[in-house]
């Protein structure tokens, strides 16, 4: 079972001094090395400023044709600075891991489950399945390189 642990978070609660830095990635640290000893952590990774970022919005999913909008996203009152993705047995696990993130004041973490494709095995198409699983086998494939 996956989850992914979001951080959202306003861009004015990144600490900018260098001691809270410190500090903060040491204890990221500790906290992302007992996730890795037991052995639920698939990925985790933290996000540039959305100054760096863009959205886009289409009105036709068909079509290339989208209107793109730069960063910073200053309207949002919390943006994802990061995130996590485990594989644990439960529901209860995450929320375990979730309530030992951490994470500051002003912080939120959002825990969702993933889906797995054959969840949708009773509505999508067969050969829709079967062409997931293949995409999913390649990525398998290249990550083991």
């Amino acid at each position: 079972m996956r989850y992914m642990m979001i951080i959202q978070a306003p861009e004015s609660s990144i600490p900018t001094d260098p001691e809270t830095m410190n500090a903060g990635f040491e204890s990221m640290g500790r906290y992302n090395t007992e996730l890795v000893e037991a052995g639920v952590l698939l990925a985790a990774e933290g996000l540039a400023s959305s100054a760096e970022g863009f959205t886009v919005t289409k009105d036709d999913p068909d079509s290339e044709a989208a209107t793109v909008t730069d960063g910073p996203f200053t309207e949002a009152k919390e943006l994802i600075a990061g995130f996590w993705i485990l594989d644990v047995t439960s529901r209860v696990e995450a929320e375990q891991w979730a309530r030992r993130c951490p994470v500051g004041p002003g912080v939120t973490l959002a825990v969702r489950r993933v889906h797995e494709f054959r969840e949708f095995a009773d509505v999508a198409p067969a050969e829709v399945i079967d062409g997931e699983a293949a995409l999913r086998a390649r990525i398998a494939e290249r990550n083991a390189r």
